[in-house]
């Protein structure tokens, strides 16, 4: 039987009258992501065959589990777990995070400690059975609604800075976790600052070997630059899509010189999404490598060009914005928004999930093999590296 007579007959079975108890129902059938192994969720085959299966549930009408929302636990948190976790862990986190039940946010950069990760500074003490926990965190998206957090923190700042990290899962309710808004400039406060006072973390909440954290994030990080930059979009998705039909539908806003710009980032935007489709297929074999860091930074120039464009062809009606009101949104939506916001929001696609600078830097060394940068504090312990 096919997984979509597989999702067909699972559907003839179960009513969509308590939408989370399908859900349930559907991730206990190894219907919710059918890569993963039986009793995850999955039932161990190949990750092309999820496309059928979700398409057989959309074109019925089921309820989703609204993965905008929980794009972190999905994209990140979900295979780093599955790769790194103890069953019982597994078995914990990963179904209410599947469903919905449970939020994730992702605890890596620093205010210090941004591009140059590696180089952060919170730290994790061991205290018996558990670990206590002190720094800062920021730009952290769903801080705000979230109720787990994956966190690197520092164990061992006596070996040089890749070596001394550690990856945790948090409890965002545990007492000493302080969440703040961080307002950017479309107004609205879609990230968070999070300040962490004394925070206990029991070891068995704890991801990977001690020390070993730089390895278990980098699950985390090849993962959450394919979750952005390589997401299945038909042609003329996302933004450039937005910008095709203004451009269809306002003719008065026409000019020989927009127009050679526009069918210029339409072939780079149709050559971005064929090369996601191509790197979703590679995924199917396996898991992650460098080749996300390009398709995500291709993603963060073309969506800057393309709503700069829009810009372009609204003039001033372009510079409308919308209210300046704090607001603090539960998911980025660039479709549904205007012209000013998806310029503005843009802005960030350079930075958030990898700077543009450093996935430069991971393309140049790991996918075309060319000679890496000297590092003057490779090997030299944290605790001695300027601060």
């Amino acid at each position: 039987m096919s997984t979509a007579d597989l999702a067909r007959e699972f559907l003839a079975a179960h009513s969509f009258t308590d939408p989370l108890e399908f859900l349930r129902a559907r991730f206990d059938a190894g219907l919710a992501w059918v890569q993963y192994p039986p009793g995850l969720g999955g039932r161990g085959l190949p990750r092309t065959e999820q496309v059928e299966v979700d398409q057989v549930f959309a074109d019925a009408g089921a309820p989703d589990n609204n993965p905008r929302r929980i794009g972190i636990g999905l994209g990140m948190a979900a295979p780093t777990i599955l790769r790194h976790g103890t069953d019982e862990q597994r078995q914990r986190w990963l179904r209410p995070l599947w469903t919905g039940e449970e939020v994730w946010c992702q605890l890596f950069s620093e205010p210090g400690a941004g591009s140059d990760l590696a180089g952060l500074a919170t730290r994790a003490v061991r205290d018996g059975d558990d670990w206590v926990v002190d720094g800062q965190k920021v730009w952290t998206s769903m801080a705000h609604e979230a109720r787990w957090a994956i966190l690197i923190a520092r164990t061992d700042p006596a070996v040089p800075k890749h070596k001394g990290l550690t990856y945790f899962v948090l409890d965002m309710t545990a007492a000493g976790v302080e969440v703040r808004p961080l307002r950017q400039i479309t107004g609205e406060a879609e990230f968070n600052e999070v300040f962490l006072t004394g925070v206990r973390i029991p070891d068995s909440d704890r991801l990977g070997e001690v020390g070993e954290g730089w390895a278990v994030a980098q699950t985390t990080l090849m993962n959450e630059r394919v979750s952005i930059g390589g997401q299945a979009v038909p042609r003329e998705g996302g933004t450039i899509g937005i910008v095709a039909d203004l451009w269809r539908e306002r003719p008065e806003l026409r000019s020989p010189g927009l127009h050679a710009v526009l069918m210029d980032l339409w072939v780079q935007a149709e050559a971005a999404r064929l090369t996601g489709v191509r790197l979703r297929q590679q995924l199917a074999a396996g898991q992650p490598g460098p080749e996300g860091s390009a398709s995500k930074l291709l993603f963060a120039r073309l969506n800057q060009e393309i709503s700069a464009l829009e810009l372009d062809l609204l003039g001033e009606e372009g510079l409308r914005h919308d209210e300046w009101t704090l607001r603090r949104p539960l998911q980025v939506d660039f479709a549904g928004r205007t012209a000013g916001y998806r310029y503005l929001r843009a802005k960030g696609n350079s930075i958030e999930g990898g700077t543009s600078e450093i996935l430069r830097n991971i393309v140049a060394e790991r996918v075309l093999g060319l000679p890496p940068e000297q590092r003057a504090d490779k090997d030299v312990a944290w605790k001695d590296l300027p601060k």
